[in-house]
């Protein structure tokens, strides 16, 4: 009788576990809806209008709202950008004013609900490759200035298409567990004891910029990991590498200045390095946009995390060693004089903002190898900005050289002038060569 009783009691408690603890989540998430009783400061004049939607559009191109919103060859914010994830493909959706299609029957109400508390109109949750939860630091006066703006630009008659995410991550109800572990609502909030610089800039990087969406090592359930932050990371929608902000052995930012950070965010060149791979576009489509206090102010910001100088390792197991690795290097370092040097110089020394120095370069030896090698295989160009109309780029050599002659080279680079990073090897060469640039 006691033993039906203890048996009986498991069979609650584990009904409790299976069913009513996740409706509970559930419920909890469709429910919460922090500060949706805030309201921004009322727009009484014309002037004023103006003045808010002119600081909207500069809000949406430091949140560079454009990258994801607008297709290739597309209308400007019209959506059906395919976003690949390693869950399915996600596709973006049309926030132009159209009222059929995109947001035009949206309130400012549900523009901040959007943004702060990752829900749309209807209440759904949003699937967190849109980052609200750095958009969430946005207070509600820049929401609805932002909002404000959406309502201005052009509207475009686009149907959104239907994401194409495996089983079980089509299940948007799955997403109150996702938000219940790593989404937590809340403005940003000034850090006693720092500047108001300081404080600008770290709300620009962890708010609109959202630089920890690609700074930063994501789990298995495509979070960042908060213990991490930062600390650099794969994009596998573009498979490059985003160096770590926080190691100066990756970025290498702990030796630059201020001003050499500033021109490098503002421009995408420096003279300690250019601007390459998905934040070319980042430069070009938002920060060349930000006023030059703002840059400085990040620039500040990202100084002042704490740097440490752990040395860098090739991730892939395949990478070249021993031996194998000095063969390669000696390949390398023949190829490099006769097809490298007379722009990058004899001793990687760089020509200015033209051609960026190769020694001492953080992007050559950080602990993934893919950004140089497919710099080599693909070539590519600095973006255009105001600062730099005209860059200068860097030829494909992929299609007149082996994959073995692409790991020598690359091999070189990262041991040579100084440089401490391990060999690639051909193998390494040859999955990243048919890979697509974005």
């Amino acid at each position: 009788m006691n033993r039906s009783r203890y048996v009986v009691r498991g069979l609650l408690v584990l009904l409790a576990i299976v069913i009513v603890a996740p409706l509970l989540i559930l419920a909890w998430q469709w429910r919460s809806e922090p500060d949706s009783d805030v309201r921004g400061a009322a727009i009484n004049t014309q002037a004023e209008r103006e003045q808010q939607v002119a600081r909207g559009g500069y809000l949406a191109r430091a949140g560079d709202c454009m990258a994801c919103h607008t297709a290739r060859g597309g209308a400007m914010l019209a959506g059906g950008r395919t976003i690949p994830t390693p869950f399915g493909d996600m596709v973006s959706p049309n926030i132009t004013p159209d009222r059929k299609t995109g947001i035009g029957d949206w309130s400012a109400d549900d523009f901040w609900r959007a943004l702060h508390n990752g829900k749309g109109r209807d209440g759904r949750f949003l699937y967190p490759v849109f980052p609200y939860q750095n958009y969430t630091r946005i207070s509600r006066a820049d929401s609805d200035a932002m909002y404000a703006w959406f309502q201005t630009v052009p509207a475009v008659s686009q149907p959104n298409q239907p994401h194409a995410l495996r089983f079980p991550y089509n299940q948007r109800l799955l997403l109150a567990g996702w938000r219940a572990l790593y989404f937590r609502p809340g403005v940003f909030e000034p850090v006693a004891g720092q500047s108001a610089e300081w404080n600008r800039g770290a709300w620009l990087v962890q708010g609109p910029g959202h630089c920890n969406a690609c700074h930063t090592a994501r789990n298995a359930l495509g979070a960042t990991d908060t213990g991490a932050d930062l600390a650099g990371g794969m994009i596998p929608i573009v498979n490059w590498y985003a160096p770590s902000l926080t190691s100066d052995a990756e970025s290498g930012i702990g030796g630059w200045t201020v001003p050499e950070l500033a021109q490098w965010l503002k421009t995408g060149v420096s003279e300690r390095g250019a601007v390459f791979g998905p934040m070319s576009e980042v430069v070009r489509e938002s920060l060349q946009y930000l006023s030059d206090s703002d840059i400085r102010a990040m620039s500040v910001y990202l100084k002042s995390l704490p740097q440490s100088g752990a040395p860098t390792s090739n991730t892939d197991a395949d990478a070249a060693t021993g031996s194998a690795g000095q063969a390669l290097g000696q390949q390398g370092a023949v190829l490099y004089h006769k097809q490298c040097a007379a722009c990058h110089g004899a001793q990687g020394e760089g020509a200015g903002l033209a051609y960026p120095p190769l020694a001492g370069n953080r992007a050559l030896t950080s602990a993934s190898a893919i950004n140089p090698i497919r710099m080599v295989l693909h070539g590519g160009y600095p973006p255009s900005t105001f600062g730099n109309p005209r860059p200068y780029g860097m030829p494909p050599f992929g299609p007149g050289m082996s994959d073995t002659e692409v790991a020598a080279v690359v091999s070189f680079m990262r041991s040579a002038w100084g440089n401490h990073a391990d060999a690639v090897s051909p193998a390494e060469v040859q999955r990243y060569r048919t890979v697509p640039l974005d």
